[in-house]
């Protein structure tokens, strides 16, 4: 498996986590845990994302 290839699976599942964090965020009556995993699964959205761009070759890597 290409560098590229583990990347994107690492953004695919940073995502389908960032999902389930979305989904147990809507599911929790209390507010503040509904605000702390929407915030966390705002930041692994970001982060697949940027992920994502790495292995397209659209960004590279700070370093």
């Amino acid at each position: 498996m290409s560098e590229s290839d583990d990347l994107r699976d690492r953004a695919r599942q940073m995502h389908d986590k960032a999902k389930e964090l979305e989904n147990a965020a809507e599911q929790t009556p209390d507010a503040g845990e509904r605000q702390r995993l929407q915030e966390k699964a705002r930041r692994l959205e970001s982060q697949s994302e940027q992920i994502s761009d790495m292995a397209s070759g659209d960004i590279y890597p700070i370093q």
